[in-house]
């Protein structure tokens, strides 16, 4: 008897201690956040009025699970000798660091995600970027280390370098949720894109949160919120400004350095609204310059993925591992040699247009001041105003028959929009608490065929005629702000590079954006690394540092 009692009494002090190990591990706690909630009903901005902050679904604890082992062995004083070789440092610095033996493709990867448990795991700093990990991430990277030592690395390549994906790009190892609880088991192939990264050796370090369904879903209702990853929030200013959408995740992530780049996607300003809004470098390319298979889709017609990073040097970088033909997208292209160019080039001599009706912003204003005195040429252009009617038909009509395409061969049991639509409806608290208008008004939408085929030319028509002044005027670039023109950028096909050009007096982002003509995304990125020397305006967020 006496030795019964003994060993429960064994059995219990290790139960205890089991159970005190797993309390201790538990960085990531839910916290009442009635009165934060109560708060935002009096932001002056509808869409920040949020319902909900944290994720009712993910359990961070358990995301993070996989590196415990190897963080506890990176302590905090690890982590700060490491941040001035990495925070806001460019790939190509990053990777001689690396090659000088300063830093390893596996100490990289620890301080990432160290950093990302950091702030997450603060109820007063997290931002909701980070829907998954790579659960392979930190072997992968040991990898790249033994193979640096084989063979030299180009430090101008993605060799090592850990990246986020949006979370509604397919991956063999983690879900692929486009922010729907639907599609909380969506088990997928790599897609393409995640293809040629790793091709190139670069880390999937995860995927980061979006707009849910990529924006597409509810009308009015907050950027950057999903089911699945809860509300993001703007690292320049958490609860005040908003994270631009869909690519909300890849905007933020990019900014708070919790990777060295992101890849988001775009239909029409996706990209370039949460560039700006997180002071980071956005490129959405002519549409099929970068392929589109095994990404959620909106639209056949207007999506494409794109790079997002905290410098010029880096899109460059990153979209060059992205690129190649893809069979199985019908708008995929090559570019030639000549098409691939990139120059670090002087503003003086460019002829660039400029918005009359945008110069009464004062940084807007103060920006093509500077851009003009480095001797670039500018000409004051008001395009005639088209008109876009039938843009929400096309976002209709595509993503009612691209969304089933894309489901088809996927073990999800809802298949349609409609299906999706009843999924939500079972329980619209959790599924869809800011409504699902978008997806009904899909479900409703008749237009036929022919219609459809006709709405699509009016609206190519439309956006080419509003740019024709690049014709007549002979521009190398029009010159923006944020996403003010992506609609039109998005109907005729045309890439936009965003870049941060400045801070408000709030302290909120804003970008100048570069307009270019199909397959010149090297020429504008040629175009924005002369704009970023002369200005060098990004600066980390204030509580990120």
């Amino acid at each position: 008897m006496k030795n019964i009692i003994t060993l429960l009494v064994i059995f219990i002090l290790i139960g205890c201690k089991e159970q005190e190990k797993k309390e201790a591990i538990q960085y990531f706690k839910k916290y009442d956040e009635t009165a934060e909630i109560d708060q935002q009903q009096s932001h002056e901005n509808s869409r920040m009025k949020f319902k909900l902050l944290q994720s009712k679904f993910l359990n961070m604890n358990e995301v993070f699970e996989p590196f415990q082992k190897d963080l506890e062995q990176f302590s905090e004083e690890e982590y700060n000798r490491l941040k001035p070789l990495i925070i806001e440092r460019s790939i190509p610095v990053i990777q001689q660091s690396i090659k000088e033996g300063n830093l390893s493709y596996e100490k990289l990867t620890l301080f990432y995600l160290y950093r990302i448990r950091k702030f997450e795991s603060d109820s007063t700093k997290y931002l909701n970027a980070i829907i998954s990990l790579n659960p392979n991430v930190i072997q992968e990277a040991k990898e790249r280390d033994k193979a640096a030592k084989e063979k030299e690395v180009d430090i101008s390549s993605v060799f090592g370098m850990p990246i986020l994906l949006k979370d509604n790009i397919n991956t063999t190892n983690m879900v692929t949720t486009a922010g729907a609880l639907a599609l909380k088991d969506n088990q997928t192939n790599d897609a393409f894109i995640t293809k040629q990264l790793k091709t190139n050796k670069a880390l999937i370090l995860g995927k980061v949160n979006l707009s849910e369904w990529a924006y597409y879903f509810c009308s009015g209702c907050p950027l950057g919120y999903s089911a699945i990853g809860g509300q993001t929030l703007n690292p320049y200013g958490r609860k005040v400004f908003e994270t631009g959408g869909s690519s909300a995740g890849s905007g933020v992530a990019t900014a708070a350095n919790y990777a060295v780049a992101t890849i988001g996607t775009e239909t029409a300003g996706s990209i370039t609204s949460p560039s700006s809004q997180n002071s980071v470098v956005g490129l959405k390319p002519t549409i099929g310059l970068l392929s589109r298979s095994g990404i959620v889709p909106i639209s056949s017609t207007l999506d494409t993925p794109g790079p997002m990073t905290k410098s010029v040097i880096d899109n460059y970088i990153l979209l060059k591992a992205l690129l190649g033909k893809d069979t199985s997208d019908e708008k995929s292209f090559e570019l030639t040699e000549d098409e691939k160019q990139f120059k670090t080039q002087n503003l003086e001599g460019k002829k660039l247009g400029v918005f009359t009706a945008l110069l009464n912003d004062s940084i807007y204003k103060k920006t093509i001041d500077e851009i003009k005195s480095a001797g670039a040429t500018i000409v004051e252009i008001s395009p005639e105003q088209t008109s876009l009617q039938g843009f929400l038909t096309l976002l209709n009509i595509d993503m009612k028959h691209d969304l089933p395409k894309y489901l088809n061969d996927k073990k999800v049991s809802e298949k349609t929009v409609k299906d999706l639509v009843v999924f939500n409806e079972q329980d619209s608290i959790l599924r869809a608490p800011y409504g699902q208008q978008l997806f009904e008004g899909i479900v409703k939408d008749t237009t036929s065929a022919d219609a459809f085929v006709k709405v699509k030319s009016n609206l190519k028509e439309a956006g080419l005629s509003y740019f024709k002044v690049f014709e007549t005027e002979k521009l190398d670039a029009i010159l923006s702000i944020n996403n003010f023109h992506s609609a039109y950028s998005a109907v005729a096909e045309y890439p936009n590079l965003t870049i941060p050009m400045g801070y408000k007096e709030t302290g909120e982002p804003i970008s100048l954006t570069f307009i270019g003509l199909p397959k010149t995304e090297f020429k504008l990125l040629s175009l924005g690394m002369a704009f970023e020397k002369l200005t060098k305006e990004r600066k980390l967020p204030k509580d990120y540092e």
